[in-house]
């Protein structure tokens, strides 16, 4: 970067993309390095194809512009079409999202579309992610979409537990998507799969605050593609809102959610700990009455232990139209410390086989 004429503490949107555009036209292997120190970095649009590997490597803090009207568009990092893309170098993305959170006064449904990602991928290939932090991202901190063979490794997202809509990873369409040893702390989901994703694996991933590991919500919009093969295991939520979850909206249009496996997984004063909620219904903008079209199939909850902030430690509330089946529920320790006596479970709409305690 120093080469373009970047420099600490200065603007370096036009020397990142100017160094990015000679290291992507270069054929073999190429890399831009953001060394140690903070920088002032506007939006940038980081595009392929390249003509070889290219690793960005960022040592020091790039922090973006408070104000949204610098934005055009709802990221402020985004690669798109790279093929054998890295991301690394511990460095920080400050998306100073303290500056817009307290604006919206809870209208939030009605203006988070205005707000800006921390990092978009869109239709990368065969790449790594890893070892960088996403701070105080505006609205979500990574959002992935269309990608194929990405792993994400030894990432840390960090936003306080009351920021608005700042899901740490966001999912959509995406076939073999790892998520690995990776600390994330923020104000809604942890990770959020939305429709069309394939082949998923979270291992080893901390989470809280925030909302817990979510699937969906499904079945808002037309032509959802369906979720198939996501694996969670070996995690760990503390104080989080909900634990592991399965979410699709009523009266949804049809679609489907199979091969979903939850297991080894440790809560710590955790609410909702396991659900499957086919009656979402945030800010009462559906219409509750009409079953949920998403076939939801060959789940499994094993080894899920911990403790539950509420006395329904285990929810599945299935369709009552197209209800849930291979529902596999095995060794749950949730305990419950509340007056109101020992944790419970309730099942609407699935007769689910229970193994081991």
């Amino acid at each position: 970067l120093k080469k373009y004429g970047g420099k600490v503490n200065e603007d370096i949107t036009l020397p990142l993309t100017n160094a990015w555009k000679d290291a992507c036209a270069t054929p073999g292997q190429s890399k831009v390095v953001v060394p140690a120190g903070t920088y002032r970095l506007g939006p940038v649009q980081l595009n392929g194809p390249c003509k070889g590997p290219i690793e960005l490597k960022v040592r020091g803090t790039v922090v973006a512009p408070g104000d949204l009207s610098f934005f055009k568009w709802g990221s402020w990092v985004s690669f798109e079409r790279v093929d054998q893309l890295t991301l690394s170098g511990n460095g920080t993305f400050d998306g100073q999202g303290k500056s817009v959170w307290g604006k919206y006064n809870g209208a939030l449904p009605i203006v988070s579309s205005r707000l800006v990602r921390n990092i978009r991928f869109d239709f990368i290939t065969n790449s790594m992610i890893r070892g960088i932090t996403s701070l105080d991202s505006k609205q979500f901190h990574l959002h992935v979409f269309a990608c194929e063979n990405v792993t994400i490794f030894h990432l840390n997202i960090k936003a306080p537990g009351d920021s608005p809509n700042t899901d740490g990873i966001h999912m959509g369409r995406s076939t073999r998507i790892n998520i690995i040893d990776s600390k994330i702390g923020t104000g809604d989901d942890c990770i959020s799969l939305g429709d069309g994703n394939r082949d998923i694996l979270i291992q080893k991933v901390a989470c809280g605050p925030g909302h817990g590991i979510s699937i969906g919500s499904l079945g808002k919009y037309e032509n959802e593609e369906p979720v198939v093969g996501v694996k969670v295991v070996d995690c760990n939520l503390r104080n989080t809102m909900n634990g592991v979850r399965i979410k699709t909206w009523p009266a949804s249009l049809p679609g489907a959610a199979s091969n979903m496996h939850f297991e080894n997984i440790y809560m710590r004063n955790v609410s909702n700990p396991v659900i499957i909620d086919q009656v979402y219904c945030p800010w009462n903008q559906c219409k509750a009455q009409i079953p949920s079209k998403i076939k939801i199939s060959q789940v499994s909850f094993k080894n899920i232990r911990g403790t539950s902030q509420t006395k329904e430690a285990i929810k599945l509330l299935c369709s009552n139209e197209i209800p849930c089946e291979n529902v596999e529920i095995t060794d749950i320790d949730l305990a419950y410390q509340g007056s109101d006596g020992p944790a419970t479970s309730q099942c609407t709409n699935v007769n689910p086989t229970i193994l081991g305690k």
